[in-house]
């Protein structure tokens, strides 16, 4: 839908955007995913985290 993933298959998206580094914190409340500032798929992670979000 726009993005540069778009037309990539399971095994691309999962390397590209599952299998990267962050750290996890986790209060009563919510859960915060820290993304490494320089990740330059940054902003398509955040994109499908925001389409996912309730």
């Amino acid at each position: 839908a726009g993005t540069e993933l778009a037309r990539a298959c399971t095994a691309t998206i999962r390397v590209k955007l599952l299998k990267i580094g962050a750290a996890i914190v986790r209060n009563t409340r919510r859960v915060r995913v820290l993304l490494a500032s320089q990740h330059p798929l940054k902003h398509v992670f955040i994109s499908a985290a925001r389409a996912m979000a309730p």
